[in-house]
């Protein structure tokens, strides 16, 4: 494969901001009581400390704002911030766009590791897809399951 000329940086945010009207919160408040009328009924503990967590969480990180991570590809991998992804642990890379928003993803070697998804702009989408074409080939990727959910929910 042929080599990266020069170094590509760039800066995005850590994820989506996805927009919530009321009706969502008031929806994550009744899911929260039903799931925990349902835990007291049952006597079911854990899983009423689970939701009250659960609810917690989903709230404390929609009111967090993203932050912006630094990333650049060198001839070694892909560095985010200051962690490097060597090309040597990935078998390829796959483009996914979500609404308006564009994203590389490198699919591991390994079979259960972790895939690393980062977010770029547009406007640097073709010089980013050419480095990691590059070092690695491309195939298509889509969302899973979890992202599924994820994007469904607006978490």
């Amino acid at each position: 494969m042929a080599k990266v000329n020069k170094d590509i940086s760039w800066q995005a945010e850590e994820y989506i901001v996805r927009n919530r009207n009321a009706w969502w919160y008031v929806g994550l408040f009744a899911v929260g009581i039903a799931l925990s009328v349902l835990a007291v009924f049952l006597n079911w503990w854990t899983f009423l400390a689970l939701i009250i967590l659960s609810v917690i969480a989903i709230l404390t990180s929609n009111f967090r704002p993203p932050r912006k991570i630094s990333y650049s590809l060198n001839k070694d991998g892909l560095l985010e911030g200051d962690k490097l992804y060597k090309f040597e642990d990935y078998r390829a890379f796959g483009i996914l766009k979500e609404e308006t928003n564009y994203s590389a993803v490198l699919i591991p070697k390994k079979r259960f590791s972790f895939s690393v998804k980062v977010y770029f702009p547009g406007n640097n989408g073709e010089a980013i897809v050419d480095a990691l074409g590059a070092r690695l080939p491309m195939e298509e990727v889509k969302l899973d399951f979890i992202d599924k959910i994820v994007n469904f929910l607006r978490i």
